[in-house]
């Protein structure tokens, strides 16, 4: 067969004989799925692996495989994947998901009696083809240098993984058609994507012919998207969604020709790469993708629908050319094209990281000990081990425990793995379901509705599905002795974060035993449950909304957590109360199961915690505190050695200095009326304390030997006096080695002057000043030469 991809093949099969890995680049169409394996097969020793990131790719490239070979799917060429698998001894050829490896390493890390591993669509940057890479390049440097490794790419920045592995770049240019691509002449309006995608479609299917591919960010919009246009749409067009979840029987007819009829396929990403879809001419692409982002501070994830990246729009635009020249209609201004990021983010820099902490301590090495591309978040990795220790996968040391171990060994999350193994066979169908997209979106949020629907055989495609998976996790569960359970204390199980307890009011609000915030739909019916296991929510950041629960009984939650529950006494201050509270309360986690007053608190820690009360209210400065701090204040900034007492330090410190002067204070009405004085003082020794009255002295003595306090609330500190007082004055006093600021006052108490400089004042101003004065107060003495006169208050003699 004759595909662009052939051009290099000797090439790939020369590289690997030389380095034993290489990096191919190929555009889609170019044939590398299916052409590389089937040349390298005589030329590898041992099996050949080839990993690809969904089910139906996998199923698809393995059919597609034993047809060019002329054998029959699980001869030579053969697939593996959860549930299903098509193999046999004489199989060289075995396409597997990437989860696949995961557990085939783990098993048996040295991978006996495979000879090539190809990570097919690396670009996709699945969480799992990250770990399967750097996995193999451990067992490659420590148990089989004969191992080759081939890494396969439609958009890759190829540069950075072929670094990685040390090995050549090989690229296979494509022969893809011509491409129109037609934009939108201005930018849509907020949240008007979808009925604008609806458009443009029906736009798209009446200005051209041909089988249309329109690329849609989920299932929910495909739906919507299905039910908008099928009276829109001429008669001859036949509508087929593809999805991920979709029965494979629907995904065949979806990527098979019509017999009759206008093919207009409405898929997620997964029609990308890997899969032909014959007679596509036209491309109708949304621009969104639906990722999962994961939020340690909340230990959830959710999906959010963002903007693609332009290799994916590259991607999907390249569809419409592998038959004949095609067009592609994009949702979005050429404008827009530049603020696309250029590639879509490694799933392990946004996913959930539990599963790949678990698989990395079943493998004894933490994340930086391999070879990642990308190494994980180190706070999701946190987060995540952090949930292993809670399930018991690992010990206080972080080593993992056999509980770990066999938990690995589950194809589910860790939380859903733990049930299963805690409640056996009874938890498979919950486990199933939870590990599912929900079957009954619209139901409200209890999961007894689903539980009691998936056994009474209900006949959508996701029942059958999950019904299927729980048969299967039932032969895979213990078969120990249990307890019979209730849906929610199984829940309880793998979500023991999120037991959730009904706040008081009105409000289905509810706290969560992790901490976090959760409430219901308004008019749920679970809204009235005073306990319940919140399994399924939309991580928002505030306070998630609760879309699937279970009812839980506080006799169950204590029976699952007898150790986990417990007296704790909490003495602290209430914000809202404004005041220290003392409370005996048992709980578990977050959650207050029952409360009551602590009559004997130790007064220490009241004490204590009327300090976080003070943090709140903040200093409140008297005037005798205020001219206190000022004084130190003023010290300080002429270097002398003395405490910090700025609002920031002293609130830094407050059990240092205030914590032995609060003793029996209770509430923001003690703080209010308390005397901060002696405390402050309290903080300067003797020596501190001669020092600040002799740099910064609380009064100054004038020549009358009477002391006047000194203000230090402005700038500068400042006295006022009477100025016939300051006669026989020839030096102006200080503070801290600067000038007062002194007030001089009539006989009658009001300003006359304001000076830095007694002595200039005398020499200059006085004479005018004294003219005034003697004209207003001739009772009182207004000698000519003030600096020899003797200070003085009172008026002159009668007769003098």
């Amino acid at each position: 067969m004759d595909l662009p991809i052939s051009d290099i093949l000797d090439d790939i099969t020369g590289a690997l004989a030389t380095h034993g890995r290489a990096v191919v680049q190929a555009p889609p169409g170019a044939g590398k799925t299916t052409m590389v394996p089937l040349h390298l097969l005589p030329h590898v020793d041992g099996r050949i692996l080839v990993l690809e990131p969904r089910r139906l790719a996998a199923r698809h490239a393995a059919e597609r495989m034993a047809t060019l070979h002329g054998t029959a799917v699980g001869d030579i060429v053969g697939y593996r994947m959860r549930g299903e698998a098509k193999t046999s001894r004489t199989t060289r050829i075995e396409v597997v998901t990437e989860g696949i490896l995961t557990r085939m390493l783990q098993s048996e890390p040295d991978l006996p009696g495979v000879g090539l591993v190809i990570f097919d669509e690396f670009h996709e940057r699945s969480l799992n083809a990250d770990l399967g890479l750097a996995l193999c390049l451990e067992v490659c440097g420590a148990l089989r240098d004969d191992l080759k490794l081939l890494v396969m790419s439609a958009t890759l920045d190829a540069a950075p993984v072929a670094e990685l592995m040390r090995a050549p770049i090989l690229t296979s240019e494509g022969r893809s058609f011509p491409v129109d691509i037609r934009h939108l002449p201005r930018p849509l309006p907020p949240g008007r994507w979808e009925p604008a995608f609806h458009d443009l479609l029906a736009e798209a299917i009446s200005q051209t012919s041909g089988g249309v591919l329109a690329f849609l960010p989920g299932e929910p919009e495909i739906r919507r998207a299905q039910s908008a246009l099928t009276r829109r749409l001429p008669p001859d067009c036949v509508i087929l969604p593809l999805y991920g979840n979709l029965p494979f029987k629907d995904q065949r007819r979806a990527t098979s020709l019509l017999d009759t009829g206008r093919k207009v396929v409405l898929a997620t990403s997964i029609a990308e790469t890997s899969l032909t879809l014959p007679d596509i001419s036209v491309v109708v692409d949304a621009g969104r993708a639906r990722r999962a982002r994961f939020d340690p501070g909340s230990g959830m994830s959710r999906l959010v629908t963002e903007r693609a990246s332009r290799a994916e729009a590259t991607q999907r635009a390249g569809r419409a050319g592998r038959v004949g020249p095609g067009i592609c209609f994009r949702l979005w201004t050429a404008g827009e094209e530049g603020a696309m990021a250029a590639f879509a983010p490694a799933e392990i820099e946004t996913a959930d990281l539990a599963p790949l902490a678990l698989e990395l301590a079943a493998w004894g090495d933490a994340p930086d000990a391999l070879s990642f591309l990308t190494q994980p978040p180190a706070g999701t990795y946190a987060e995540a081990r952090a949930l292993l220790h809670m399930l018991g996968a690992l010990d206080a040391s972080g080593r993992i425990t056999p509980h770990g171990q066999a938990l690995s060994g589950f194809p589910l999350h860790p939380r859903l793995g733990h049930m299963l193994l805690t409640a056996g066979p009874q938890a498979a169908p919950l486990a199933a379901l939870l590990s599912d997209r929900d079957p009954l979106p619209e139901a409200g949020a209890d999961i007894g509705a689903r539980l009691k629907a998936l056994s009474e055989g209900a006949k959508s495609p996701g029942f059958a599905r999950i019904r299927t998976e729980a048969r299967r996790l039932e032969k895979m569960a213990p078969k120990h002795q249990t307890d019979p359970l209730e849906p929610g204390e199984m829940a309880a199980l793998a979500y023991p974060d999120r037991v959730g307890l009904r706040r008081k009011g009105d409000a289905p609000r509810y706290l969560l035993s992790g901490g976090k915030g959760a409430h219901f739909r308004e008019g749920d019916a679970m809204g009235t449950l005073r306990l319940l296991v919140a399994t399924d929510m939309d991580g928002a950041q505030r306070e998630a909304r609760i879309r699937q629960a279970a009812p839980l009984t506080e006799t169950g939650l204590r029976a699952l957590f007898p150790d986990q529950i417990g007296w704790q006494n909490a003495c602290e201050w209430s914000r809202r109360e404004g005041r220290v509270t003392a409370r005996q309360q048992e709980r578990f986690g977050a959650l207050v199961l029952q409360d009551r007053a602590w009559k004997d608190v130790d007064p220490d820690l009241a004490a204590r915690a009327f300090l976080d009360g003070v943090r709140q209210l903040g200093i409140t400065d008297s005037a005798a505190t205020a001219r206190f701090r000022a004084r130190v204040r003023l010290a300080r900034a002429a270097g002398h050695d003395l405490p910090d007492m700025s609002d920031d330090a002293l609130l830094t410190g407050l059990e240092d200095w205030l914590l032995p002067h609060v003793t029996g204070m209770r509430s923001a009405e003690d703080w209010r009326g308390f005397n901060l004085l002696p405390a402050l003082t309290a903080m300067l020794d003797w020596p501190q304390t001669q020092l600040l009255d002799r740099v910064a002295p609380a009064q100054v003595t004038t020549p009358l030997g009477r002391n006047i306090p000194v203000n230090y609330a402005e700038e500068t500190p400042t006295i006022e006096v009477r100025l016939q007082e300051m006669f026989g004055t020839t030096r102006h006093p200080q503070v801290a080695g600067q000038p007062l600021r002194v007030t001089l006052l009539s006989p009658a108490g009001r300003p006359v002057q304001t000076t830095m400089d007694i002595p200039g004042f005398w020499a200059t101003s006085y004479a005018d000043v004294r003219k005034d004065m003697r004209g207003r107060y001739p009772k009182h003495p207004w000698p000519e030469d003030p600096t020899t006169a003797d200070p003085t208050l009172r008026a002159k003699r009668r007769g003098t």
